[in-house]
């Protein structure tokens, strides 16, 4: 599909691509952007910067990879570099933001880990940290082979499956291992 998106649209008319793309992996990209930052809000404005960066960006693509495979690979390389920026390090929201910030999020995240099995399995996957997190996210919630995530994150294909079994020990040691993590 990504292919005859590509080649329908000529590269006179970007704003529709990248149209089609955002309605296609939008909120992929923002549940992606999410695990690696951990606020709703930050993580909305990197995914429309994500966006931005592929619009402007469009004409480096050269089919070698699926044009998911290269948004994922804008969207993980954009969010190392935002969790390694001065400011993510340095600027603080200020108390009252913070505050209604962690109020709407504990009200609404209780009402949903109470509801449902799978907001815990994120709450576990959410704990680990992003070496981890981005391989069980991408192999699990994305669905991707691991050959496909090696490309993406630009790391061993042996690396990525280290990886993979490393957070589902420290999941376990968590004493939380669900179904789905035990076939793979």
């Amino acid at each position: 599909m990504d292919e005859y998106i590509v080649e329908s649209i000529g590269a006179d008319d970007k704003a529709i691509m990248i149209d089609t793309m955002m309605k296609n992996y939008g909120q992929d990209i923002l549940q992606l952007v999410y695990s690696y930052v951990k606020n709703q809000t930050i993580a909305e404005d990197l995914t429309q910067d994500i966006f931005i960066k592929c619009y402007r960006n469009l004409h480096t693509y050269r089919k070698k990879a699926k044009l998911k495979t290269w948004l994922w690979s804008i969207a993980i390389n954009h969010c190392k570099d935002y969790l390694k920026s001065w400011y993510n390090k340095n600027v603080v929201l200020s108390n009252e933001v913070l505050d209604s910030e962690f109020d709407e999020a504990n009200q609404l995240e209780s009402k949903v880990i109470q509801q449902d099995e799978d907001d815990r399995l994120v709450a576990h996957v959410m704990s680990l940290s992003v070496e981890f997190r981005e391989v069980i996210y991408l192999f699990y919630f994305e669905e991707m082979p691991i050959k496909e995530i090696a490309s993406v994150t630009g790391i061993n294909s042996n690396t990525v499956k280290t990886r993979l079994r490393r957070a589902k020990q420290l999941l376990k040691e968590h004493g939380y291992l669900p179904k789905i993590f035990i076939i793979a």
